[in-house]
């Protein structure tokens, strides 16, 4: 894929100001109108923007100007820039190797089982399936279904396990709180630290005794 022209209408500033090129050859390379670069030129467009000198950013070379200078016919080829545009990540389900995609429907009833939060998009990441085959696996309508056998997609080498514990760990936030059954709770302070309170009573002797007597079948003085 070829590199984008840094600032095109910048550059077209810059090449209209210090050179002879022709408007067409300008706007061919820039990938503008012919027009836009004649009213850059009568300083009725793009008064505000400051040049941008494709040589420096590595874009065109002197001598492919002097050669646009000399033809009118001839059509700029801009080189590698020296700044290089970073390119937009593509989305999509991951990429599985052709030699481990036999493995992807293991994998997907082991995250099923043992990880049944995850939702389908989560699964569709990490080991690059379709919702079509995650639905058949949870449903177990999948053709192979009755041979499946859960193996953990770490140790397939279709995920790393810092993918895993991440859509885990998202899972896990996303989850409602369900509040669980209340349990024993410990008593509050004021009833541990109270001091014990005991009824005093006047001990009778003869009932101390006839109660060591009755434990002692009568023996006791």
């Amino acid at each position: 894929m070829p590199q984008p022209l840094l600032m095109p209408k910048a550059t077209a500033v810059w090449l209209v100001d210090n050179t002879a090129l022709s408007f067409r050859q300008i706007a061919e390379f820039c990938g503008l109108h012919e027009l836009e670069v004649k009213a850059i030129a009568d300083d009725e467009a793009e008064k505000g923007i400051k040049g941008l000198d494709p040589i420096q950013t590595g874009q065109l070379t002197r001598e492919e100007i002097e050669a646009g200078e000399k033809d009118s016919g001839h059509k700029l080829k801009m080189s590698t820039p020296k700044v290089t545009l970073p390119q937009a990540k593509r989305r999509g389900p991951r990429y599985t190797p052709v030699s481990r995609r036999q493995d992807r429907p293991n994998a997907i009833l082991w995250l099923v089982r043992n990880h049944p939060e995850l939702k389908d998009a989560q699964v569709m990441r990490l080991v690059g399936t379709t919702k079509t085959t995650i639905q058949a696996i949870r449903e177990r309508t999948h053709w192979n279904a009755a041979n499946l056998t859960p193996v953990d997609p770490v140790s397939l080498g279709l995920c790393s396990q810092l993918d895993l514990d991440h859509e885990v760990q998202r899972a896990a936030r996303s989850m409602p709180q369900v509040a669980g059954e209340e349990g024993p709770h410990l008593l509050p302070a004021e009833e541990t630290t109270a001091p014990l309170v005991e009824e005093e009573k006047e001990l009778d002797p003869e009932t101390v005794l006839a109660k060591l007597r009755g434990m002692t079948g009568g023996d006791a003085e």
